[in-house]
C-alpha cells in the first residue's frame, strides 16, 4: 500500500507526522476551521493528539489520513482521508480542509480526487461517500470536481452551538466514469 501520494499537480499527500504539530496548530487557528477537528486544539499538545489519532486510524485500517504539502517545500496545504472505512461493504468516507493561503488554488479538488482514486484501487473500495453543510458551496464545488454525485440532502445533521445545518450528501463509485460525477 503507497504511503505517499502525488496529485500530478505539484502537490505530496503523505502520512500526518509528529513533527506536524506545530502546523496543525496553526491549521486550526482561525474560526472557521476549529470546527472542522471534533474539538478545540488550543495548543501544541491538542496538534499532537489529533496527529497521533490520525496515525493510529492508520495503523488500525479504520482511516487514512495525509497532509497535503508543497511537493517543492513541503509547506502545509492542507488534509484529504478516507475514514470510516467499512471493510464489510467496501465503503469510506472522503473528508478534506485546507488552510487559507491553499483556498481557490484547486488543492482540495485535487486532493480528493486522489484519495478516492487510492481508495479504489489501493483499498479496494467500492463506495465513497462524503458530506458539506449547504451553506459551504466551496466544498460542494470539491465534492462534484473530484466526481462525487449528489445524492441528497440531510436535513439538520450537524449542530455547531446552536445553529443547525443541512448537510448535502455526495458519493463516488469505483464504477463511475472517471471525472463523471453521476
Amino acid at each position: 500500500m503507497r504511503d505517499h501520494l502525488l496529485t500530478g499537480s505539484g502537490l505530496l499527500l503523505r502520512p500526518w507526522l509528529e513533527a506536524d504539530a506545530g502546523a496543525v496548530l496553526d491549521a486550526f487557528g482561525p474560526p472557521e476551521m476549529a470546527r472542522q477537528s471534533g474539538r478545540a486544539i488550543r495548543e501544541r499538545a491538542d496538534a499532537l493528539l489529533w496527529v497521533r489519532e490520525r496515525q493510529a486510524d492508520r495503523a488500525a485500517g479504520t482511516g487514512y489520513a495525509w497532509a497535503v504539502v508543497d511537493d517543492a517545500d513541503g509547506t502545509l496545504l492542507g488534509c484529504a482521508a478516507v475514514t470510516s472505512v467499512d471493510r464489510r461493504h467496501d465503503t469510506g468516507w472522503v473528508s478534506y480542509w485546507t488552510v487559507a493561503a491553499a483556498r481557490g488554488r484547486g488543492v482540495a479538488t485535487a486532493s480528493a480526487r486522489t484519495v478516492a482514486d487510492w481508495a479504489f484501487q489501493d483499498l479496494g473500495l467500492f463506495r465513497l461517500e462524503l458530506g458539506h453543510r449547504t451553506n459551504n458551496p466551496a466544498s460542494c464545488r470539491v465534492a462534484t470536481g473530484a466526481g462525487f454525485a449528489v445524492e441528497g440532502l440531510e436535513r439538520s445533521k450537524l449542530r455547531y452551538g446552536a445553529n443547525r445545518y443541512d448537510v448535502e450528501l455526495h458519493a463516488r463509485l469505483a464504477d463511475d466514469a472517471p471525472g463523471d460525477p453521476g
